[in-house]
C-alpha cells in the first residue's frame, strides 16, 4: 500500500519507497503512475533507494480542484515538496516522458536538489506525431470491457510499436493503466488532464526546451529511447549524445513510447547510471 504525503496547496499525494541506498526518484508520464516502475524497484530495490511519485490527478493521488495546476512546474514543485517531507536533501530522478521533462525544469530551477538523471524516452524536441497520438487517446474513455479483452487486443492496437510482447506482456501493462469499472476499464488519471493541456497548447508556440537540457551540465545524466518512439527521435537523440559526450545512452529495440524498463537495454543503462551516481 502506497503513503501520502500533502502539498502545500492541500492535495493528498500517493507514492511509495522500496530499497536502501542512493535515492531514486520515479517520475511517471502524463498519465502514468508509479506501477510503470515496478521492473525498477524489482532489479534495484538492493542497490537504491527508490521513490515512486503518484503526480497529482494521477494513480492514488488526489485530483487537483484546479485542472491548470496539472503544470510541469507545478509537478516538479510537488515532487520537492515530497523530498521534504522526506528528509532527503538531493536525489537522482529517473523520469518517464512528462517525468522527464520535469526533471529537466528542476535541473533549471533547482539543480541543488538532483543528483543525476535518467530521461526514459524523452528529451528537449517532442515530435508531433508523438503529441498527436497522446491527444488522440487523452481522457477519452477505455475502449476495453476486461483486463484479459485489453490483453487480447492491445498487440492490435500498438503491436507495431511494441512487437513480440507476450500476452503476459500485455496484461501486466493493462492492469498498470487501467482500474476495472462496472462495465468497462477506468483509466487511473483524472481526464481533466486533457483541458489542461489543451489550454497550456492553446498559443501553438512550442518551448525551446535546449537551455533546460543543457542544465543537466556537470550532473550523471543517462538516456533511454524506444526505437520505434514517435516522441523522441534518433535526430534529437544523437544531439543530446553531441552535447553531452559522458552521457550513458541506449535504444531499446522493439519499444516505441515507452520501454517498459525491464528490456535488457534499460537495465544495463540504469545500472551504468547508479554505478555513476554512487561514485559522486
Amino acid at each position: 500500500m502506497p503513503d501520502f504525503f500533502t502539498t502545500p496547496d492541500g492535495l493528498r499525494l500517493a507514492y511509495d519507497i522500496a530499497g536502501e541506498g542512493p535515492p531514486l526518484l520515479c517520475l511517471a508520464g502524463l498519465t502514468r503512475n508509479m506501477d510503470d516502475f515496478e521492473p525498477v524497484v524489482a532489479e534495484f530495490s538492493r542497490r537504491a533507494q527508490v521513490i515512486r511519485l503518484d503526480s497529482r490527478g494521477r494513480g492514488g493521488s488526489d485530483p487537483a480542484p484546479d485542472p491548470l495546476t496539472y503544470t510541469v512546474p507545478q509537478e516538479g514543485a510537488d515532487a520537492l515538496a515530497l523530498l521534504d517531507h522526506l528528509g532527503i536533501g538531493r536525489a537522482a530522478i529517473l523520469g518517464t516522458s512528462r517525468g522527464g521533462l520535469i526533471a529537466m525544469s528542476l535541473a533549471a530551477t533547482a539543480k541543488q536538489r538532483l543528483a543525476g538523471v535518467v530521461l526514459n524516452d524523452i528529451g528537449p524536441v517532442i515530435e508531433p506525431a508523438g503529441l498527436s497520438a497522446i491527444m488522440d487517446y487523452l481522457g477519452r474513455p477505455s475502449a476495453y470491457r476486461s483486463f484479459e479483452q485489453a490483453a487480447d487486443r492491445l498487440p492490435r492496437a500498438l503491436g507495431r510499436d511494441f512487437p513480440g510482447v507476450s500476452r503476459e506482456g500485455w496484461l501486466r501493462y493493462a492492469r498498470r493503466i487501467w482500474n476495472e469499472g462496472p462495465d468497462r476499464l477506468e483509466n487511473r488519471y483524472d481526464p481533466r488532464l486533457r483541458e489542461a493541456i489543451e489550454v497550456q497548447s492553446v498559443t501553438g508556440a512550442v518551448p525551446d526546451l535546449w537551455p533546460l537540457f543543457d542544465a543537466f551540465a556537470g550532473l550523471p545524466l543517462a538516456l533511454l529511447r524506444g526505437e520505434n518512439s514517435n516522441l523522441l527521435s534518433r535526430e534529437t537523440m544523437r544531439e543530446m549524445r553531441r552535447r553531452r559526450p559522458d552521457m550513458i545512452a541506449a535504444e531499446v529495440p522493439d519499444r516505441g513510447h515507452v520501454p517498459f524498463l525491464d528490456e535488457a537495454e534499460s537495465v544495463t543503462v540504469l545500472s551504468a547510471f547508479l554505478d555513476r551516481v554512487g561514485a559522486r
